[in-house]
């Protein structure tokens, strides 16, 4: 990637980025909330769309010159309609958390309760963490995984739901490694008269793909993010039924946002072209593949997996079994050149800041077109980083393995 101008503009800038450009190249990353954008999304990202001001909607706009702005958004919507089946998009939302927090504000009155996956069980931290937003202007109510199978106990949620009356139910996870029943989840919502929402932030690519049961059929509204397994830019998105549609493009905007960001749109537009692809399918179905294999070769090496397998993209790791917490896993990993983040595990009696287990993700090392066989090999030097995490004379020679391999299969 060259930025010629910029390395005589901002030689601070430009030696940030010339140096994330390389660590992202040498090192082997595992976080699945992760991904590398495609280089067309990031050339429109970088485009001078970014100039433009366009607040309202295509054909509505509130500012003169938004034709081409209006020629974008139509495609990105249309596209998402097309991809997942939906009768009404927003693509404006800036992050997934804002495109939760509009669903809120437009269905709910501060002080409602709502039903949702623990933060702790692998939950998201915009779905009633007390520390965020949702948790503060609503009465969040959690469930979580059972304690033995490490699955979501869906009759728990159904006496919760009863118990509780929610205003709104949500079902979605950034830690959970196994499929999400829909039906079920709406069911419960219809018994209770409650609203669902699923948030798909790390599942989108699989249920795009056809690969995850969808939730457009049973939700009430569906929000997303368009990076992660969907690989397009840092954004999010609504998806909801017709009936919904003014009052979430009202909340969105004037509601919580401003004037929205018409080169992130325009790459929106361009990664949901790319996930309509027949490419794209093979893509997802490989990153399942890597995620199933990866988490076989840690279970023969006795690692603990929260569920015992995964169904997706992702596994959580119990470390309590190999005598080591998650952050010291985390970086000792990072020493060798392998990139994963420290995560709590279901009833875990370390705080977030230590935890007792780490999370993997497979998207980054399947679209650097890794295979099983490397998941093989990362299987083995997370093996041996764990067993001896301070002897640094091995994690030098490991990060070796991981130079090879990083060499071997090129991002761009």
């Amino acid at each position: 990637m060259v930025f010629a101008n910029l390395k005589v503009v901002d030689p601070e800038v430009y030696e940030a980025i010339q140096k994330e450009i390389e660590r992202e190249r040498r090192n082997i990353v595992l976080i699945a909330s992760e991904n590398y954008a495609s280089p067309s999304v990031l050339e429109v990202q970088g485009s001078v769309f970014t100039n433009k001001y366009a607040e309202g909607y295509p054909g509505k706009r509130y500012y003169a010159g938004c034709q081409y702005a209006d020629v974008v958004e139509t495609l990105a919507i249309e596209r998402a309609k097309q991809l997942f089946g939906a009768e009404h998009v927003n693509v404006q939302p800036h992050s997934g958390s804002q495109a939760n927090m509009a669903v809120f504000f437009a269905v709910l009155k501060p002080g409602d309760s709502i039903l949702s996956m623990s933060l702790s069980h692998g939950g998201h931290l915009s779905h009633g963490a007390s520390v965020n937003f949702s948790g503060t202007f609503y009465k969040p109510v959690a469930y979580g995984v059972n304690k033995t199978t490490g699955y979501i106990d869906h009759e728990e949620v159904r006496q919760l739901a009863l118990a509780h009356k929610p205003k709104m139910i949500l079902v979605g996870a950034s830690a959970y490694s196994r499929s999400l029943d829909f039906k079920i989840f709406s069911d419960i919502a219809k018994e209770v008269g409650a609203y669902l929402m699923a948030d798909i932030a790390h599942i989108a690519g699989l249920i795009a793909a056809g690969l995850h049961p969808s939730p457009i059929p049973h939700a009430d509204f569906v929000t997303s993010t368009t990076h992660k397994t969907l690989r397009g830019p840092r954004g999010g998105l609504i998806m909801c039924k017709a009936e919904y549609a003014r009052v979430i493009d009202k909340m969105i905007f004037p509601g919580i946002q401003g004037g929205p960001l018409v080169h992130v749109i325009a790459a929106k537009a361009v990664a949901l072209k790319e996930a309509l692809s027949p490419a794209f399918r093979d893509y997802q179905s490989s990153v399942i593949r890597n995620a199933k294999s990866l988490a076989a070769e840690l279970l023969k090496k006795g690692f603990q997996i929260i569920s015992g397998g995964t169904d997706n993209h992702m596994m959580l790791i119990d470390l309590t079994n190999k005598g080591i917490t998650g952050r010291d896993a985390e970086e000792a990993l990072g020493k060798a050149g392998i990139t994963v983040n420290k995560n709590v595990i279901p009833y875990d009696e370390r705080p977030p800041t230590i935890t007792s287990g780490i999370r993997l993700g497979t998207p980054c090392v399947t679209t650097r077109k890794m295979t099983e066989t490397e998941m093989v090999e990362i299987a083995d030097i997370i093996a041996l980083v764990i067993e001896k995490s301070e002897d640094a004379e091995r994690l030098n020679s490991l990060s070796g393995r991981v130079q090879s391999l990083c060499d071997r299969f090129p991002i761009y």
